[in-house]
C-alpha cells in the first residue's frame, strides 16, 4: 500500500498523532479512536494492522499488552516526495512571516 493510501484515511491519520506523542497501549487507542469516530475495537485493530503492515508504526509485546509506536521512516519518505513542491509555498510562508512580524512590531510601537 503506498503511503498516500495509509494517510489518506482520517483515523490512521488521527492513530499515527497519537503515536506521535506517545507509545500507546493497544487498548488506548481503541478507546480514543472508538469515541473519536465511534468505530468498534475490530476496526480500529484493522487500522493498527494496516500501519503495521505499511511500516507507519511497530508494536511489542509487554505482557499482555500490545504497545504501538510510530515509525518515522515512511513519513521521511512522504516529505522526500513533497520536497519538489515546497517551491510553491515556501515564498508564501515567507511572505507570510514577514507580516506576522511587521504587525508585531506595529503593536510594540502602539503600546
Amino acid at each position: 500500500m503506498h503511503a498516500f493510501d495509509v494517510l489518506g484515511d482520517p483515523v490512521r491519520r488521527r492513530i499515527l498523532e497519537l503515536l506521535a506523542a506517545d507509545e500507546l497501549a493497544s487498548g488506548e487507542v481503541v478507546a480514543t479512536i472508538s469515541a473519536e469516530f465511534g468505530i468498534t475495537q475490530a476496526a480500529v485493530s484493522q487500522h493498527l494492522k494496516v500501519l503495521r503492515d505499511s511500516g507507519f508504526a511497530t508494536v511489542r509485546a509487554a505482557g499482555t499488552r500490545r504497545l504501538y509506536t510510530l515509525d518515522p521512516a515512511p513519513l521521511e519518505q512522504v516529505d522526500a516526495w513533497l520536497d519538489p513542491f515546497r517551491a510553491f509555498w515556501a515564498p508564501k510562508l515567507m511572505a507570510l512571516g514577514t507580516e506576522i512580524a511587521r504587525g508585531k512590531k506595529q503593536r510594540r510601537d502602539n503600546i
